[in-house]
């Protein structure tokens, strides 16, 4: 089954640490964009990570409902679904999750893949990510303690935040922090290892420089190196098994250099959300602006309904999608790497 399991996600995240390469994880909010991400993954031959952000369940759940679970849910079964007709393999995750939306949306979903589990089915997600970067760092440990223990019994890794990832994404404004805020520490990330590492695997999102939203190349201030300083004072405390899976967050308007820079530091999976959405968006542009008169029905007339035909623009909104996560997946070198077939 190309949607992985506990164990082939394991695998994945593996691989990709002894490679050196990491998955693009791509935000998703309906079939089309499944869709697109899926066909990038099966043309590049790389596995890949698709996720789905509290905004974008809220999206998939409808205007009459905006119950987000449920619409993370739905997009999750339809992953699932979808994912069978592909030869590479996907894991599916949720991306920042606040802890005022714990109750509401993490834990729901932790329950169905209780509840899959007993079934004797694949878990719905892999993975989860707790945003509490907005608490002290003891208190962000102490619920990341929490929801790891409770993700363990359930073969789920759970992924969390600490420092400040700065801009706005799906209303989480953090586009105000202090500047060194945007910096995770040596201390802290020894801190979060220690705290966590003798309960299951996670994934941590450090924090170096990195911006939500949209900039022009050299805008966004990286400093790749805290990940090599971060990894090195857990290693020299802990030996070298201690390295962490790290997650790449707000990495448009990057340089090339500076991704693959953080590959050799750690990093297994990077998020690709702003990108993407322009990508996809792009060319549903270019159609409406060639095909006003059709799609707009101009001066009374009848239009062009092979034009406004929502599938006419979509599928190639989809294939923009694809186009710019078979870009991403050049960049983080997981071109040609699925392990699918072989765990």
């Amino acid at each position: 089954m190309p949607v992985a399991t506990p164990a082939q996600y394991r695998a994945m995240l593996d691989a990709a640490q002894k490679g050196g390469y990491a998955y693009p994880a791509i935000n998703v909010t309906s079939i089309t964009t499944i869709n697109g991400a899926l066909k990038a993954f099966a043309e590049s031959k790389s596995d890949g990570i698709i996720q789905v952000s509290t905004g974008g369940g809220e999206f998939a759940s409808g205007t009459a409902l905006k119950d987000q679970a449920f619409g993370a849910i739905v997009l999750a079964e339809a992953a699932h679904r979808l994912a069978e007709k592909y030869n590479i393999l996907v894991g599916l995750h949720t991306d920042h999750c606040q802890p005022k939306k714990v109750d509401s949306f993490l834990k729901p979903l932790i329950a169905e893949t209780a509840k899959r589990r007993a079934a004797g089915l694949n878990n719905l997600f892999q993975s989860h990510m707790l945003d509490a970067s907005e608490l002290p760092l003891a208190e962000n440990m102490r619920l990341s303690k929490e929801l790891l223990a409770e993700c363990v019994k359930h073969e789920i890794i759970l992924e969390v935040e600490a420092g400040v990832v700065g801009g706005e994404e799906d209303g989480h404004d953090t586009s105000g922090v202090a500047a060194d805020k945007l910096y995770t520490t040596p201390e802290d990330m020894v801190e979060v290892y220690e705290t966590l590492s003798g309960i299951g695997r996670f994934m941590f999102a450090a924090t170096f420089g990195n911006v939500h939203g949209s900039y022009k190349p050299g805008a966004v201030k990286l400093k790749p190196t805290i990940l090599r300083d971060g990894q090195a004072a857990v290693t020299a405390k802990h030996g070298a098994k201690a390295e962490m899976d790290l997650v790449f967050h707000g990495g448009s308007g990057s340089l090339l250099e500076e991704i693959r820079e953080t590959l050799g530091y750690g990093v297994v999976k990077m998020n690709i959300d702003t990108d993407t959405q322009y990508a996809f968006t792009r060319p549903i542009v270019d159609h409406m602006m060639k095909n006003y008169a059709g799609v707009l029905k101009i001066d009374g007339e009848v239009g062009d309904k092979k034009t406004y035909d929502p599938r006419s623009y979509l599928k190639k909104g989809e294939q923009g999608l694809c186009d710019r996560m078979k870009e991403a997946c050049n960049d983080l070198l997981s071109t040609g790497k699925t392990i699918f077939g072989t765990v």
